[in-house]
Order: C-alpha cells, then sequence, then structure tokens
C-alpha cells in the first residue's frame, strides 16, 4: 500500500496509513523502503520490478498543466526509463478533483474494487515538496482500490492498464485533516503523478 494513500494501516515498513473518511492511524517509521517485493506482470507478460527514478530530460514539455483556483502545475508523465515530474507554481489549490490521462494505455479497464500494482508520486500543492514516492524507492506498490483515499481512485479507476495519469485533488478526496507526518495541512490540494503496471479483480 502507498505510504500516505492508504485508507488502513497494517503495513510495519509504511510510514503511515490513513483513513481518509474520518478516521486516521498516526503509525510512523522512518523506513524508507517498502516491503512489496512482488513481481507485477503487465498485460504483455514482462516482470516489472522497479520504478524507474532517474529525473525526466531538461526541457521536456508538460503533459498537462492546471491552472488552480490560485497556483498551477505542469505534470510530465513518467517513461520506461525516467520518473514523473511535478512543477507546483504554488500555492496551487483546486475546487474540484481533477483528473487527467498524460498517455493512455492498450490494457484492460480497471474497475472501482480491483487491485491494482503502480508507480507513483505525491506532492504537496501549497509547497510542491514530494510528500511520497515509490520512484525513490524503486520500487511498485500493489494494493486494492478500496484501501486508497477517493482521489487516488478516482485517478485509476475506469483508466486502462499501462497508462499513466495525473490527479489534482481537493481536501475531502485525500487528507481533509492533514497528515503531520507527511508535511499535509488541513485544506492542501494534493497532486499524484501514476504509472498504473497491472490490475486484477
Amino acid at each position: 500500500m502507498p505510504r500516505f494513500v492508504a485508507l488502513a494501516a497494517g503495513v510495519a515498513s509504511l510510514a503511515v496509513a490513513l483513513a481518509a473518511c474520518g478516521g486516521s492511524d498516526n503509525t510512523t517509521s522512518s523506513s524508507k523502503t517498502s516491503s512489496v517485493t512482488d513481481l507485477f506482470m503487465p498485460p504483455g507478460g514482462e516482470s516489472v520490478t522497479a520504478c524507474p527514478s532517474t529525473p525526466p530530460a531538461e526541457g521536456v514539455a508538460a503533459d498537462w498543466t492546471l491552472k488552480g483556483a490560485t497556483g498551477s502545475i505542469a505534470v510530465t508523465g513518467s517513461t520506461d526509463s525516467a520518473a514523473p515530474s511535478v512543477v507546483v507554481t504554488g500555492p496551487f489549490k483546486v475546487t474540484q478533483t481533477e483528473v487527467h490521462t498524460l498517455h493512455a494505455g492498450e490494457g484492460r479497464v480497471v474497475p472501482d474494487t480491483a487491485k491494482v500494482a503502480v508507480c507513483y508520486m505525491g506532492v504537496n500543492g501549497r509547497d510542491g515538496s514530494v510528500f511520497d514516492s515509490s520512484y525513490e524507492r524503486g520500487q511498485p506498490v500493489e494494493f486494492g482500490l478500496d484501501r486508497v483515499v477517493p482521489g487516488f481512485q478516482k485517478a485509476i479507476a475506469g483508466q486502462k492498464v499501462g497508462s499513466t495519469v495525473a490527479v489534482a485533488m481537493i481536501p475531502a478526496d485525500g487528507y481533509p485533516e492533514g497528515q503531520p507526518a507527511a508535511g499535509i495541512l488541513p485544506g492542501d490540494t494534493l497532486v499524484f503523478a501514476i504509472k498504473i503496471l497491472n490490475s486484477t479483480r
């Protein structure tokens, strides 16, 4: 499960698991390594065991730019060899959750109750800080979409496996009460760049 995306605790190596619908678990850990070591099999059958950690090349045009109620973002999706980039002109805030497909995949459509394997990066719209990233850890994570904050589910459900997507989520779809361990304050808009590697029911 992602560190700051999960609805419930239970994975020891995750820094925080939080219930987005009111409850929270303040369990923290200094570990930066995910315990997930499974091999994820995309539709083509080739094992995916790592998320690329190399920054994107300089001068690459953003795949999505969004002007918020305040501030703006420019998101470049990950590739096979480079991590994504989220550039924030802050403070960035949105009044409704916005999802954008950066690059459409060719796999099956992800149901809203699926178990998925993804690479992802989470950025705080208030200050542009990265609060969680499987790209930094170099390893995909696997979780059920019924175990994550609403904005993360909205970003992935209905997309095709192989897609890269981005979401800018209102606080109600992320952490309405904030998440101090991640530096998230109440009212912060969060931005995620996600690569969908696999989906199972």
